[in-house]
């Protein structure tokens, strides 16, 4: 499986370089590309995606999300799947990658981790069984995390509300006053280099159900980046998420 690693300057970036040295799921190197590179054909680094023409099996993008567009006109051009491992894309861009899905394989997830996707399931498994209890959702990230709250929060969020359709989002607590029946509060934390943690509380009043999930390592998001880039391949156009990847 020949990747395409856009943002490949970035920290995650350098971690999926580092795995596809290694083969980890069957993962070389096709081109590594980002703005802090220049063009080396030899080294195989390009500052812009269309400044490579090679073999290419998928591209994983790991840059920022307002380059989803470009990286999915490229990808479509080409007819090469792609990995959208960015997060809080807008309404315009989050309808680009469902038009670009028409037309090829499309992989989105606010976060790669397996691990997350398990808890997404828990979550959505708890708010069924205890349809009356509070929930609440505590985020915590680096002090350099640019979205607020994480994708993987919203994420979790949107999990439940699959059983309450009624839920209301409640970013951060600002006011005094009671709490409404159906609402999620969600509660971001920045500091220091934590690399992500989330806690997702459960409370009937009589008893209190807490799921954690905490991120170690970065290395976790870049090896489920490439995991979702292999069951990517020979995949009919459609959108996929860890939903799929798990089945």
């Amino acid at each position: 499986m020949k990747v395409i690693i856009y943002g490949a300057h970035g920290r995650n970036g350098q971690n999926l370089l580092k795995l596809c040295g290694d083969g980890f799921a069957g993962a070389e190197l096709a081109a590594a590309v980002s703005r802090g590179y220049r063009n080396d054909k030899a080294a195989g680094t390009y500052t812009k995606l269309t400044d490579y023409i090679g073999e290419a099996d998928v591209v994983v993008d790991f840059s920022n999300h307002e380059a989803t567009a470009d990286v999915l006109a490229y990808c479509t051009a080409r007819n090469i799947p792609a990995v959208i491992a960015t997060t809080g894309h807008t309404e315009m861009e989050r309808v680009q990658i469902g038009q670009a899905a028409a037309h090829i394989p499309v992989f989105l997830s606010y976060n790669m981790s397996l691990g997350v996707a398990v808890v997404a399931d828990l979550v959505k498994q708890a708010a069924a069984a205890f349809p009356d209890a509070d929930i609440e959702i505590i985020e915590k990230h680096h002090n350099q995390k640019l979205d607020v709250p994480s994708g993987t929060a919203l994420m979790l969020a949107d999990r439940i509300k699959e059983v309450r359709p009624d839920a209301e989002y409640v970013i951060g607590r600002h006011e005094n006053g009671k709490r409404k029946p159906q609402e999620i509060g969600i509660h971001s934390l920045r500091y220091g280099s934590e690399t992500g943690t989330h806690e997702i509380i459960i409370s009937t009043g009589a008893e209190t159900v807490t799921i954690r999930h905490e991120a170690e390592n970065r290395i976790l998001f870049a090896e489920g980046a490439l995991k979702a880039a292999a069951f990517l391949i020979g995949k009919p156009a459609g959108l996929y998420s860890m939903r799929e990847l798990l089945k």
